[in-house]
């Protein structure tokens, strides 16, 4: 994973719910002429935001704008995301879809026609699902790659031997393995062995780290920007983060960001792209995704890496 080949990911999780779709155009459009590529979305969102109370409602407005938008599907990549969509609106988690081969192959076809494309450019595992044997899942992923409807698979939200346990049963199928994570991770962290409030989140571990350096796995961040929480004075961290390191962590950022005429947005979007992580950003307005896009040009130093893991 060289740093240097990091790029911005545009979440679309609110697109086609708090997001309206002029609004969504527009940061797509911004987003692709800021030099963007990859779009994050899943078939579950927003489930929680629209009154049907199932997903698709991101899909389709990526959907939409790709018809608006002629050729552009050449210059996007799409990835998209299974399991969590509920099969009877309002009733979540009861009626999770799950990573039952059907479940898979169901899921991804209807993604495919919400997003109007023939092909899911990395399509992930939202969750993990143990009610289901891994063996199934494994085999219904490695036959989307086979028929070429999901060019790469991935896992999100997965325990690292979970993955890997995956991976070697690619193997023994002979199919296309798993060959990135997606897990919650951020500059700041919580405290240790405290709860997230956020269900179905998984922080980043040093072991999903270790695991993606050894095999050469991706790794792409959610939640990078706690939800403005660096930078919005009403958007305060979450209770979770409260304890000193926090403090010295945050001390550190607002002198890295002096230093580099950049926002604190922009230096913790660095940080991650200098771990070999590929940040999701979510954005409501075009001036949001153009400061996260802005972040590639932040150089930082060793000697800024080594303050903030001093501090953290």
């Amino acid at each position: 994973m060289n740093p240097t080949d990091r790029q911005i990911v545009l979440g679309t999780m609110d697109f086609g719910t708090r997001v309206d779709s002029d609004g969504a155009f527009a940061i797509l459009d911004s987003f692709v002429a800021g030099g963007g590529v990859w779009l994050d979305t899943a078939n579950c969102y927003s489930f929680w935001a629209d009154p049907s109370g199932v997903g698709g409602a991101s899909e389709r407005l990526i959907g939409a704008w790709l018809r608006a938008r002629p050729g552009m599907r050449d210059s996007v990549r799409i990835a998209t995301k299974v399991r969590q969509n509920p099969l009877v609106p309002h009733s979540w988690p009861e009626s999770a879809e799950g990573l039952s081969a059907r479940a898979v192959h169901t899921g991804v076809a209807q993604s495919l026609e919400r997003l109007g494309v023939d092909h899911i450019d990395l399509l992930w595992a939202h969750a993990e699902d143990r009610t289901v044997p891994l063996e199934e899942t494994v085999g219904a992923f490695g036959e989307l790659v086979s028929k070429g409807v999901a060019r790469r698979i991935g896992a999100a939200n997965h325990a690292a031997w979970r993955v890997e346990r995956a991976r070697s049963l690619a193997r023994e199928q002979r199919v296309e393995p798993w060959t990135a994570l997606q897990l919650r991770h951020s500059l700041v962290q919580p405290r240790p062995l405290t709860p997230l409030a956020e269900a179905g989140h998984r922080m980043l571990a040093a072991e999903d780290l270790d695991l993606a350096r050894a095999e050469g796995l991706a790794v792409w961040s959610y939640s990078s920007l706690i939800w403005g929480s660096y930078e919005r004075v009403d958007k305060p961290l979450p209770p979770t983060y409260e304890h000193p390191g926090t403090a010295r962590v945050l001390a550190v950022l607002d002198d890295v960001a002096g230093e580099l005429s950049a926002t604190r947005n922009q230096v913790v979007l660095a940080w991650l792209m200098r771990q070999g992580i590929d940040p999701i950003v979510g954005a409501s307005r075009v001036e949001q995704i153009e400061q996260a896009l802005a972040a590639r040009r932040v150089r930082l130093s060793d000697e800024h890496l080594a303050r903030f893991a001093e501090a953290r």
